[in-house]
């Protein structure tokens, strides 16, 4: 923290409790589901059991018939306009491949029809009662099938693709592209090492402690009014507008506060469903989906496998670098082409010295549930993988892993490979590897050491980047004012989904306007009120929406100003503005100083005033710096059983200026555990049929506080000379080195490279037995 503490900020940086933790844990009711109305409809799905098959005939006559039943909807009630659920810029890169209901099911759980009532109970009779005949067709179910196979999951003419990825429905493709630089041929011709490794992630879910929900209502305008748990809300306008066929000025998004996200709600999930009931009988309604339908019928992370080759000169130096990943987007195309372009372009940069590289992808449709974005969005698979097999390339050279790392590592100053021409400005990577090394007692431990009869423990290590906001596409805006009093108001479009930006941001407000953060007054996001954000995805905002609120404020002091020199009678470049008061910079010739306080220039433009002091400002950024991080693990393993226990994970991140440092660490070990989860426990299977094994708690094994070790977490801070007061992103990096470095670690302590996550006790067992 030395970096932080030389450069002084007053409020920047300093550990101040989040805005709403009082509420929070007093469980006051700040939800969506607190804030629906008690008699509001219930709204539930009716879903498909079948992985592909084709409705025939759909019989609702007697379930309509139900006391308290308000609706019945099927595909022949709903606008026949094919949309994309994914939470993204307009024109979205992901195909528009999904109507609200379809005759056509693509995967099980897939929506056959909404069913609106007035209580739980009378749904659920209703929907036992919807008598529906299928036609079943085979489905596509495994990845490697799907790219000009035989079964099609889209064969309809209505399918679109708005932007140039590579996307065609005819051949189950997504999106497809490939980039290369060098003569990659040459390169790894002259590489005295080479390996070639396939690695596998699966489908994660991200868990989030509030599933997805949403309340609708229409207000005395006749305008649809939708409270839900979602990170883009004035994407989530535009996209229910286009599915609804209605303007998009007849909506309105409310974003309450959020119980937990992780990119699950970047997608539109339950959304539409409440909105159509609420459109077609003008009352108010709800979905909030079950555990088991977040399970079954959501937006995971991606399925990817990964094949990279990696070549180097006798030295270590990397000469060559070939990464092809083959993704799963599912039955829909939701952050498809987007999520797989991370799998490289955020693993290759790491390293500086490859004269050669490529990159290729393919993104397949099947007949699983539809995929979407999960912190890391991508490069999660694509780090595992490259980390994987640069400790393999090691092993296979007799070299010490991080040795290899140091020697070929990104560092400040370089243009990052794979990163579309961008230097690293601000990289603190080589100061986080050395911190880690020194955590873990890598000189002492590495790479294995025995502590029982049958135990051995293991350490490994793994490099990590990410971004800050997609660079020259997100936008983010802010409105302050001044009220009376001269205490401001914060108007955000950002989505704080519980990673506490509503503080962070009002930090960076108090420090830019030398005001206390109890000044600050922060507005949540309403798309008829907030100034236009993208949303809070792509790690965008601490840095875009912190930016934005340093040009906000830096022209509304301007503002204060020249509203003071008016009042003091006096030019503008003869005041300054401390944050408390306006004042004359000379003294007058009886030794009196003009000044103004804000207090009072706050109270006096409530009067006979024609410039409102308000100021409202958007930031785009060319630019997306990434935040660098190293994390090492220590694991002990049972030689007789295979069973992996993790001992301690350490972690060193250089995010640029934390913006408040305890929320910066508490999103880092929320990160970390995430990313054990994947290592270790978090496993997805499906059945013959195409459904999914793992559909509650009870199945799908996420990590507690007993199952993480003991993490430690460290900053490294470099300081980013276009972010808020040197700041970077933080939020997704967290949750990549823990796959990579578990793996990595097991592989020192008992020879076993585990290549498919999860790592579990069968495979490491199986590895040790050639039973693999």
């Amino acid at each position: 923290m030395e970096n932080l503490q030389m450069r002084n900020f007053r409020i920047v940086g300093a550990p101040v409790i989040k805005k709403d933790a009082k509420a929070l844990v007093t469980g006051k009711p700040v939800f969506t589901d607190d804030l629906a109305l008690k008699d509001c409809l219930v709204v539930k799905v009716l879903r498909s059991p079948y992985a592909h098959a084709l409705i025939t005939e759909i019989d609702c006559a007697v379930a309509v018939k139900i006391p308290g039943i308000e609706c019945i909807i099927t595909h022949k009630d709903v606008p026949r306009k094919r949309f994309t659920m994914a939470g993204q810029t307009y024109p979205e890169p992901s195909p528009y491949d999904r109507l609200i209901l379809d005759e056509r099911l693509r995967f099980v759980g897939d929506a056959v029809a909404v069913v609106a009532g007035e209580t739980e109970a009378a749904v659920d009779h209703a929907m036992r009662l919807i008598r529906v005949k299928y036609q079943v067709l085979e489905p596509v179910l495994d990845m490697h099938d799907s790219k000009d196979g035989d079964i099609l999951v889209h064969p309809e003419d209505s399918w679109e693709s708005h932007c140039d990825v590579g996307a065609d429905n005819r051949r189950n493709l997504c999106a497809s592209g490939k980039e290369t630089h060098g003569d990659l041929e040459e390169a790894f011709a002259g590489c005295t090492h080479v390996i070639e490794r396939v690695y596998h992630t699966k489908a994660n879910q991200q868990a989030m402690m509030e599933t997805f929900r949403a309340y609708t209502y229409m207000d005395v305008y006749g305008r649809l009014n939708i409270v839900a748990s979602t990170q883009v809300p004035f994407h989530t306008r535009r996209i229910l507008a286009h599915a609804l066929d209605v303007p998009k000025s007849r909506i309105r998004v409310i974003k309450p506060r959020i119980g937990g996200g992780f990119g699950a709600k970047q997608t539109v999930v339950a959304e539409v469903y409440p909105a159509i009931v609420t459109m077609k009988t003008g009352k108010p309604a709800k979905i909030i989906y079950s555990r088991y339908e977040s399970q079954i019928a959501s937006s995971p992370r991606h399925e990817m496998e990964v094949r990279v080759k990696l070549g180097c000169d006798d030295r270590g130096v990397l000469q060559a670098m070939d990464v092809y990943t083959l993704s799963n987007t599912g039955a829909y195309g939701e952050h498809g082409p987007t999520t797989v372009g991370l799998s490289g372009h955020k693993s290759i940069p790491l390293y500086r010295t490859p004269k050669a590289f490529r990159f290729a992808y393919d993104v397949v449709y099947t007949n699983r549930m539809s995929a979407g974005a999960y912190r890391g969005y991508g490069a999660t698979q694509g780090i595992f993988a490259v980390e994987s097999a640069v400790s393999e390339l090691a092993a296979q050279m007799g070299m010490d892993p991080v040795a290899m790392r140091e020697l070929n590592m990104v560092k400040e100053g370089d243009i990052m490979p794979a990163y579309y021409g961008e230097p690293a400005n601000s990289c603190a990577l080589d100061r986080c590897v050395a911190k880690v090394k020194e955590m873990i007692g890598w000189d002492e431990k590495y790479p294995r050491r025995a502590v029982s009869g049958t135990k051995v423990r293991g350490v490994g290590l793994a490099m990590a980047m990410q971004g800050s906001a997609i660079s020259g596409v997100d936008v983010a805006s802010v409105c302050v004012k001044v009220n009376d009093d001269g205490f401001y108001s914060l108007m955000i479009g950002a989505a704080d989904m519980g990673t506490g930006c509503d503080t962070t941001l009002a930090q960076v407000a108090a420090e830019s306007l030398g005001c206390e953060l109890e000044d600050i007054v922060v507005y949540g996001t309403d798309t008829d009120i907030s100034p236009y954000d993208s949303g809070s995805y792509a790690s965008s905002t601490a840095y875009l929406t912190g930016m934005a609120v340093v040009k906000t404020c830096e022209a509304l002091k301007k503002k204060i100003l020249h509203k003071a020199a008016r009042y003091l009678e006096c030019r503008e470049d003869e005041l300054e503005f401390d944050g408390k008061r306006v004042y004359k910079l000379s003294c007058e010739e009886d030794g009196t100083r003009k000044e103004m306080t804000i207090k009072d220039i706050g109270n006096r433009v409530m009067c006979s005033n024609e410039d409102a002091l308000q100021v409202t400002e958007s930031h785009s950024s060319p630019v997306s710096p990434p935040p660098f991080m190293a994390g090492a693990a220590e694991v002990e393993v049972d030689t007789e059983t295979g069973d992996v226990k993790l001992i301690r994970f350490v972690a060193a991140v250089d995010c640029g200026t934390p913006l408040n440092i305890n929320l910066a660490r508490v999103q880092t070990e929320g990160g970390l555990a995430q990313g054990i989860g994947m290592a270790l426990y978090e496993d997805v299977t499906y059945s013959e049929t195409g459904r999914v094994h793992e559909n509650s708690f009870m199945q799908y094994k996420v990590p507690s506080r007993q199952d993480v070790g003991n993490v430690q977490v460290e900053f490294e801070c470099s300081y980013e000379p276009t972010g808020p007061y040197g700041a970077k992103s933080i939020g997704e990096i967290v949750i990549n080195t823990p796959s990579p470095a578990i793996a990595n670690a097991v592989y020192n302590a008992v020879g076993v490279r585990i290549r498919e996550l999860p790592i579990t006790a069968e495979k490491v067992f199986n590895g040790m037995n050639g039973l693999d």
